[in-house]
């Protein structure tokens, strides 16, 4: 979006001055039309950077969480049934929400709203606070006149995304504590434990064991060169956070992540939970099912995924069934597949969709809870080795000298 600055005059003929953001000239005057404004002069601005005042924000405010966007669609959705104006209610929001970043959008969105915008497109300006189902989702209600029920989906959408990431988190605690743990334990032994030992190991004037002389070796080295590794970890992870940044390296990982053990099946029930929840709520609302499937295929969080349902969008749009472009994508279980041809038949595809949700999220329940019992044989052997190496690289010299004493 780029910056203008423009001269028109109003309905009843007085000049009008200010500055808007359009895509070019050309939809800024279409805009001041559609308001009841003759355009006489539109000149592009540049526009001043605010480096200081950019940092003072990125610092002082954090993007709005799940629960923001929640209360947000919430209250839109009873002022909107409530019958108050569309300006007023997000006016009054703005003065009233505690995160300053979502406080400054939905500023701009009164602004936009006064200056003639709609809202789905006031919001498309937001993208990094506004998803693209929840600008779909607007779009439809502005269209059809329910702007209420349209929120009143999207709260109950972000609310069961909400709780679906709250219990995924609540299952991966432990098991990262443990493993958090076990770093430092590690860490500890060989900075300050093995140390102390191998001094003790030196005044024997013996050979150590192979185990022995392994972690004292280790341990010197990361006494040694500790900055340097610490730096080499920083530099990995900046090195892969910036890789999966990219376009390659988002697909990549997201392929990775369907086909982690223990927790792919997880990640790959919850994704496509999420992606047949947001269908159905997208084809209740009557978004056309060729956009509805490239609306939700960018609600899924995953590249990989991403692409599968594209390749659907595409298979339908030559004619196939969407069972048929269903099963190509090899994502979804037979099960899934016998329900999607049933919705097809009997007209009732949104209603299928959310008998899959459920599936889904049932599905995901079960795993989450099973998923520390899974996970603990695997940190008790973990723990096991460890101390079985400790044990031999440190107590058997200590055997030695016992010995040695009672010669």
């Amino acid at each position: 979006m780029a910056l203008f600055q423009y001269k028109a005059r109003d309905a009843r003929g007085e000049l009008v001055r200010g500055e808007l953001e359009a895509g070019n000239a050309d939809a800024l005057a279409g805009q001041l039309l559609n308001s009841g404004m003759t355009p006489l002069e539109i000149l592009p601005l540049k526009k001043r950077a605010d480096v200081w005042g950019d940092l003072k924000k990125r610092l002082g405010s954090s993007r709005p969480t799940l629960d923001d966007l929640i209360l947000f669609c919430r209250q839109m959705y009873t002022l909107s049934k409530a019958g108050v104006p569309i300006i007023r209610a997000i006016n009054g929001l703005a003065e009233t929400t505690r995160n300053t970043t979502l406080a400054e959008v939905l500023t701009k969105l009164r602004q936009d709203l006064e200056s003639g915008r709609e809202l789905n497109v006031a919001m498309e300006m937001h993208r990094e606070v506004f998803t693209p189902l929840m600008i779909s989702m607007v779009r439809v209600g502005e269209n059809s006149g329910k702007m209420d029920q349209a929120f009143a989906q999207l709260a109950s959408y972000l609310e069961l995304e909400r709780d679906t990431r709250k219990r995924i988190k609540a299952a991966i605690r432990y098991p990262s504590f443990v493993i958090v743990a076990i770093a430092l334990a590690i860490a500890v032994v060989n900075i300050f434990v093995i140390p102390a030992f191998a001094g003790v190991f030196a005044s024997m004037n013996r050979d150590l064991p192979w185990q022995t002389q392994i972690l004292i070796n280790t341990s010197n080295f990361t006494v040694a060169y500790w900055p340097y590794l610490v730096g080499a970890m920083l530099l990995a992870g900046a090195g892969l956070n910036y890789y999966i940044r990219s376009e390659g390296g988002r697909y990549r990982w997201g392929r990775l992540k369907l086909r982690l053990p223990i927790v792919g099946s997880i990640i790959t029930r919850a994704t496509l939970g999420r992606f047949t929840r947001s269908f159905a709520m997208a084809s209740k609302s009557g978004v056309p099912l060729i956009q509805a499937l490239t609306v939700v295929s960018r609600a899924v969080d995953n590249d990989f995924v991403t692409e599968r349902i594209l390749s659907m969008r595409n298979g339908i749009e030559r004619g196939d069934s969407m069972t048929r472009t269903a099963a190509a994508t090899g994502l979804f279980t037979p099960l899934v597949l016998q329900m999607l041809a049933v919705g097809e038949e009997t007209g009732a595809v949104d209603q299928m969709m959310d008998e899959v949700s459920d599936f889904y999220e049932r599905e995901v329940d079960y795993e989450l809870q099973n998923l520390s019992s899974a996970i603990e044989p695997i940190l008790i052997v973990a723990v096991g080795v460890l101390v079985l190496i400790l044990a031999l690289g440190i107590f058997l010299p200590m055997w030695d000298m016992t010995s040695l004493a009672r010669g």
